[in-house]
């Protein structure tokens, strides 16, 4: 008896084991839910909307203008950012925050990105902190999950004109 609970036990623990692995490399390497908070990123995404996140751009350099991204935050590595691609490695940026009186350029160096919201007036992104690092980027989100009245496909940034290939 003792022998039969024990190995049903091991196949549990097994199983378990199994199904967490398959579960990490999903959420890991294909993509997951995501909840996004604040208002960076409005009216593309509200504040609470649910949205999919692909992680597979990332993993193949496959992040372009015009993305909206997840990426880690630099000044508190636990949170996330939501903010959308403006610039690549190589890009010259104008940059324009309310702080600044006259506009000036930045170049995106290797590696990096430059990332803004695409509520100008009410973003903390690259404008105030700079280009971020390539490997901060954890997902592309492209698909809005809720409210359901909005659920599809992302719209087009309202500030398309940030990033034209001017």
């Amino acid at each position: 008896m003792l022998h039969g609970v024990l190995g049903k036990t091991f196949r549990l623990v097994g199983y378990t084991i199994q199904y967490g692995c398959i579960a990490h490399c999903a959420f890991e390497y294909i993509g997951g839910v995501v909840m996004c908070s604040g208002p960076s990123v409005e009216p593309t995404i509200q504040n609470s909307d649910i949205v999919f996140a692909e992680n597979l751009s990332r993993h193949f350099y496959g992040i372009q203008r015009g993305d909206i991204v997840i990426a880690k935050s630099r000044s508190d590595p636990k949170s996330n950012i939501c903010k959308r691609v403006i610039g690549l490695e190589g890009d010259k940026i104008l940059t324009n925050s309310p702080s600044d009186f006259f506009k000036s350029h930045s170049y995106v160096p290797t590696g990096h990105v430059w990332l803004e919201g695409d509520n100008l007036q009410n973003s903390t992104d690259s404008r105030y902190y700079g280009p971020i690092p390539y490997g901060l980027i954890r997902g592309r989100i492209f698909f809005k999950i809720w409210p359901l009245s909005d659920f599809g496909f992302l719209c087009d940034s309202p500030n398309g004109h940030r990033f034209s290939d001017d």
